[in-house]
């Protein structure tokens, strides 16, 4: 059995990923209410493994997530994209006409401001989770309030779902990254099929220093995928850049990252694995 460190409640889009990203297998989940708490979670049990959500197509990168991975010392071992659609759900008495409030992950509310703005007199209020919003109208009986989650996590906590599918674009995804203590990576991922990794390197302040380090990735036949800077606190205009690339050779790619090495400072591989 694989126990696995979420953010958010059962019914949460992590939960459903999980599932989704070790199906077939036996899953015992681990709730947070705060993605430091599922890294302390595998500080704490070497043997639980992470899944925490890094980027939307919408919302963009979660840049504090991108912190946490490179402080707590865990390794990327995969990665799951995973479409995301909303409902907006309330008690089974409710209705359109006597919901005021509307709970949900800020994210969440973010992906849904079309249909949010077309409903002017429902108040958003931000809460840690898409499903424990569910989970606390349904236990506390929540009168006049509605929650924006997954129709499953409606669906688990007993509520109305009044519309479906309410996100402005359909085209949501989420994708998650699997991480756990480095000791046990070679347990959950092969070394010989990966073929994406997840990179954190600072640079010199000075000309040409990230033109020069994706020269040699392009020359090595290494495709950038993504690319995040973030400053370095306490030093002002200098950045860590958090890399996503993938390769088709193994061999190529170490020989990649052999040479851009003297020229990145704090150069760290967060992670390799099979890409989704």
């Amino acid at each position: 059995m694989k126990r696995i460190a979420i953010q958010g409640l059962l019914g949460s889009f992590h939960d459903i990923a999980a599932h989704e990203h070790f199906e077939g297998e036996q899953v015992q989940l681990i709730c947070c209410a705060t993605f430091e708490e599922v890294f302390e979670n595998i500080k704490r049990d070497p043997t639980v493994i992470g899944m925490t959500a890094i980027e939307n197509t919408i919302a963009g990168s979660l840049l504090h997530n991108y912190e946490l991975l490179r402080d707590s010392g865990t390794t990327v071992v995969g990665e799951h994209k995973l479409h995301i659609s909303h409902c907006i759900c309330c008690l089974p008495d409710d209705d359109w006409t006597s919901i005021q409030e509307v709970h949900s992950h800020p994210v969440a509310l973010m992906q849904c401001r079309g249909f949010l703005a077309n409903h002017p007199t429902m108040k958003a209020v931000e809460c840690e989770d898409t499903a424990g919003s569910a989970k606390f109208i349904a236990e506390n009986n929540c009168k006049g309030w509605a929650a924006i989650c997954s129709a499953s996590a409606a669906e688990m906590y007993g509520l109305k779902v009044l519309e479906n599918h309410i996100e402005d674009n359909k085209h949501n995804f989420t994708r998650f990254l699997v991480v756990c203590n480095p000791q046990k990576a070679d347990f959950l991922r092969p070394l010989e099929k990966t073929d994406k990794s997840s990179l954190v390197f600072a640079l010199p302040h000075e000309e040409g220093s990230l033109s020069q380090v994706l020269s040699i990735l392009s020359f090595y036949k290494i495709n950038l995928t993504k690319i995040q800077s973030l400053p370095v606190i306490g030093h002002e205009w200098e950045y860590l850049f958090y890399v996503d690339v993938t390769y088709d050779n193994l061999t190529r790619y170490r020989q990649s990252i052999d040479a851009i090495a003297p020229l990145t400072r704090e150069l760290k591989i967060l992670g390799e694995y099979e890409s989704f």
